[in-house]
């Protein structure tokens, strides 16, 4: 089988674009490989905190890329099936519109940096002790 110039070219545009599509989800999933690694070669709180750190990273980016719209529709229909309930629509969409696509990427990130501070100051400490 013969792969023709435009075939060669659009598999070329075709991995492209899934990869800068993609570029952050596959920053995160490296993130929690490496996390695993470390987890796995010395496990720690530090290691443990890094790694649900880029795991909620990972879920917050889907969340609001993939999840938003259809969760937010699906419980609307589900909490709401008679009556108009004004009050429980006005929760729901302050929850999955507002609420979690913040709240997501915030706590992914504070874990993060909280395990980057704490590698960092057992380094410190580690280094303090040898002089």
């Amino acid at each position: 089988m013969t792969i023709t110039p435009d075939l060669k070219q659009n598999i070329l545009y075709t991995i492209y674009f899934t990869i800068t599509h993609n570029a952050i989800a596959l920053f995160y999933f490296l993130g929690i490989v490496v996390a695993i690694g470390l987890s796995l070669y010395r496990p720690s709180r530090k290691s443990i905190l890094l790694l649900l750190g880029f795991i909620i990273l990972l879920f917050g980016f889907e969340y609001n890329k993939h999840i938003l719209e259809s969760l937010r529709e699906q419980t609307l229909n589900a909490l709401i099936t008679i009556q108009e309930h004004n009050k429980v629509r006005r929760i729901i969409n302050i929850v999955t519109l507002k609420l979690l696509p913040l709240a997501l990427p915030l706590v992914g990130w504070i874990l993060v940096l909280s395990s980057i501070y704490l590698y960092w100051r057992s380094n410190r400490i580690k280094h303090r002790s040898k002089h």
